[in-house]
């Protein structure tokens, strides 16, 4: 009984270093990424069940913003956007004036689109964020179908949304056994910036960018602040 215990923790120390010796941790960066925003038009906005609505707004606009604020290349995508789907809100496109704005009349895969597929190629990109609405649909179609055109796809989840939560939950399963990462909009912000010594970075992106788009993150600042300004005139 003892050797067939030993034999087992062998055999599971074993697969443990062989997954470990796999692994390769494939990071954002913000020389090789570009952000794509899908389909995140007011009429679509309607059907986001999955997340309470003033939080989802706040997701996306900020979403948006991380693109701007990393001086990250973008691309705009809508579908049908004169019928119910509704058009970008204006934040979106005051954000990104320059971003190629492809309007798709019937794919519903933006992949399929020749015009979507020759701007994200012309961004020279290999690491692709994305986010839309909706997640199971033209957030999923559109990631199974940039991983097998050989991208690295890194979704941004609380950015996404769908009908409830256990449709988000099995879209997010099938990218993620397709090699998507799915990510949250802090982590990816986190990992764009890698360093709070870096810029952007220490205080100006914790102000500038975190405390603006995360309440929770502007009371630590708010706190922190208050905290440095008492200490500075204690002494």
């Amino acid at each position: 009984m003892f050797s067939k215990t030993l034999v087992a923790a062998a055999v599971a120390l074993a697969s443990l270093s062989q997954v470990s010796a796999a692994f390769t941790y494939n990071r954002l960066n913000k020389s090789e990424a570009a952000v794509l925003v899908v389909d995140i038009q007011s009429g679509l906005f309607q059907l986001v069940h999955d997340i309470e609505p003033r939080v989802y707004r706040n997701n996306i606009l900020g979403y948006s913003a991380l693109a701007k604020y990393f001086e990250l290349p973008t691309v705009l995508t809508t579908s049908a956007e004169t019928g119910p789907n509704g058009p970008f809100p204006k934040e979106i496109l005051a954000d990104h004036p320059d971003a190629p704005y492809i309007k798709r009349n019937g794919e519903v895969n933006a992949w399929d689109n020749k015009e979507f597929r020759d701007a994200v190629a012309a961004l020279g990109k290999k690491q692709l964020i994305v986010a839309g609405i909706t997640t199971d649909v033209c957030v999923t179609f559109l990631s199974l179908s940039l991983r097998e055109a050989g991208y690295d796809v890194f979704v941004v989840a609380d950015a996404s949304g769908t009908f409830d939560p256990p449709t988000a939950d099995l879209s997010n399963q099938r990218m993620l056994d397709a090699g998507v990462q799915i990510l949250s909009l802090f982590s990816t912000g986190c990992e764009l910036m890698r360093d709070w010594r870096d810029a952007p970075g220490g205080v100006t992106v914790a102000q500038q960018f975190f405390a603006k788009w995360f309440p929770s993150y502007d009371n630590l600042i708010t706190s922190w602040l208050g905290a440095s300004n008492q200490t500075e005139t204690a002494a």
